[in-house]
């Protein structure tokens, strides 16, 4: 579930286990989200799990 930090606006979606997303439209008020700083994704920073990566302490992206 991601969570658009503008308007508040929740929306499930699939997040990938190959690649960080880096980007993300909330489809209510069409801001484009970027991960916050320290953080490779937007489901990092917005999501309400971390990427899988993350979750396996692996780091991500690198």
């Amino acid at each position: 579930m991601l969570t658009c930090p503008r308007c508040g606006y929740a929306q499930q979606e699939t997040m990938p286990t190959d690649a960080c997303q880096f980007f993300y439209e909330c489809c209510n008020c069409k801001a484009l989200l970027r991960p916050n700083p320290g953080d490779c994704c937007v489901f990092c920073s917005f999501g309400s799990v971390k990427c899988p990566p993350i979750q396996a302490q692996r780091g991500c992206c690198g």
